[in-house]
């Protein structure tokens, strides 16, 4: 196994023979952490049997009720998405996606995030994520099975881990995603303070917000600068 802290993400999976395959495809890929969340149906036999020598990752698989709650201590969040979407995200190539989650993983941990399996994941969802990586598929027919796209992208990540690629040392403390949740709500609140953000009319300011600091890759210090920038304004405004 990858002894790294990587994590496969599903969200609101609909079917449970899925994630049994998952978990299969995982496991051939040396990855075991594997999250559910909210499944439609939680894993039974069906899964299983579907996980064919993968049981062990289905018994410890950790079932959370929201997404952010499996990924809020993760430095690093990557989505898997087939569609375009009205405001563009920094994309990775499955090789890029593949370097940047060893080298984080040595340092806190990684989430990859798929959806459902007939939508994906949405929009939303996918605003909670660093970078977007897409599997490059023939145009005519761009579906896949969640379970191969799992596959792929574990298979990338393992190709690169077993290439024995020296992984980034740097101590570079980057915030957490709970933390980056508490600085967009700080944002929101005090941009309606100073009129910045109209509530009536919020167009897309807050998504771009949060694309232009996932983007950055805040550290923790970072984080807290921008922070108590906002609290200072918000001091300011009291006084006015």
């Amino acid at each position: 196994m990858i002894p790294l802290p990587i994590r496969i993400v599903l969200v609101h999976t609909t079917h449970p023979g899925n994630i049994g395959s998952v978990a299969r495809a995982m496991k051939t890929m040396g990855l075991a952490e594997l999250y559910l969340v909210a499944p439609k149906v939680l894993p039974e036999e069906t899964a299983l049997a579907l996980a064919t020598g993968a049981s062990d990752i289905l018994a410890k698989a950790i079932v959370v009720d929201t997404l952010q709650a499996a990924i809020a201590d993760c430095g690093l969040v990557i989505g898997t998405s087939a569609r375009s979407r009205s405001l563009e995200w920094p994309m990775l190539s499955l090789q890029e996606m593949a370097k940047e989650v060893l080298s984080q993983s040595a340092q806190s941990p990684v989430a990859l995030l798929f959806g459902r399996e007939r939508d994906g994941l949405s929009n939303e969802q996918l605003a909670r994520c660093h970078y977007h990586v897409s599997i490059p598929t023939a145009p005519e027919f761009a579906s896949l099975n969640l379970a191969s796209a799992v596959q792929i992208v574990c298979y990338e990540i393992y190709q690169h881990f077993i290439a024995d690629k020296p992984l980034s040392k740097d101590a570079t403390d980057l915030a957490a995603s709970y933390e980056l949740e508490l600085l967009f709500d700080h944002l929101e609140q005090v941009s309606k303070q100073v009129g910045f953000l109209d509530i009536n009319n919020p167009r897309l300011l807050m998504q771009r917000y949060r694309r232009l600091f996932m983007r950055s890759r805040l550290e923790k210090q970072e984080v807290n600068l921008l922070r108590g920038l906002l609290t200072a304004i918000e001091q300011c405004k009291g006084e006015l």
